[in-house]
């Protein structure tokens, strides 16, 4: 057996999610119904994290296993990738598949991740179900030096989902910012590892700062409360994008 990784690109609207879930539809189920289609064997899928109903991914890996001939004929993975955009939906992209060392892992082999959410005040018709509107202009200042105030902490306890089987809720975060980009305000954050629905909460809560409901010693005593009924409200789904995964290539890559 060999390992691939798959490099892909998806839409979340249409799908509750990457993983897999009973009768609904989800982008792990339609990646593994084609490839396994396609190799005319089943496989199975491993992805690099767990995308909630809705979200979207610019950049994500997975991973699967396989033999290397089919019919004692070698597996041409770049011809599979290429049927694979065929065959799978419009909202679903693949762009590469490469293979990997036998122990390399499309999510615990990850070293950073980095999303994106996108806002506006505006009403936007060709960017639906790709943004958040919002209805008052933030300060974007204000909410840039909450960034910096997140960064100063290691423990996200108050942005987490409760009652789920994370062992630890320390993230080390790299980068907390917002940009503007034509009529959307942009928050970008990276970090080693993210917690369930942490990303949408940090966001509604920076949000909170930029419309006055909150200041920074409140965002400093939301931190540091550690419960997740102190911070504010998760942001829809429908703004949040995964846009890159880091790797240490050198190490997981079979060249």
């Amino acid at each position: 057996m060999s390992r691939y990784f798959i490099h892909l690109a998806y839409n979340g609207a249409n799908y509750c999610g990457w993983q897999t879930q009973p009768d609904l539809p989800t982008v792990q189920s339609t990646l593994e119904h084609a490839l396994s289609t396609l190799l005319r064997r089943k496989v199975a899928v491993t992805g690099c994290g767990r995308t909630d109903t809705g979200v979207h991914a610019s950049d994500f890996y997975a991973h699967f296993d396989i033999d290397e001939c089919t019919d004692d004929k070698p597996v041409d993975m770049k011809l599979i990738a290429f049927k694979l955009n065929a065959f799978l939906p419009p909202d679903i992209a693949i762009f590469d598949i490469f293979k990997v060392h036998d122990n390399a892992h499309a999510r615990f082999d990850a070293t950073a991740r980095t999303y994106e959410y996108h806002v506006s005040d505006k009403r936007l018709p060709f960017a639906q179900g790709l943004y958040c509107r919002i209805f008052y202009k933030p300060d974007i200042e204000l909410m840039n030096l909450g960034g910096q105030v997140l960064m100063e902490y290691e423990d996200f306890s108050s942005f987490a989902k409760s009652h789920t089987q994370t062992k630890t809720n320390i993230c080390h975060l790299s980068e907390a910012h917002w940009d503007c980009r034509g009529d959307e305000w942009v928050f970008t954050i990276r970090s080693n590892r993210f917690l369930r629905n942490m990303v949408r909460a940090v966001t509604g809560t920076l949000l909170d700062l930029g419309r006055g409901k909150l200041d920074i010693d409140g965002l400093r005593g939301i931190v540091e409360r550690r419960n997740r009924i102190a911070a504010g409200e998760s942001m829809p789904p429908q703004g949040l994008f995964l846009t890159k995964v880091e790797y240490d290539w050198e190490k997981i890559k079979d060249i």
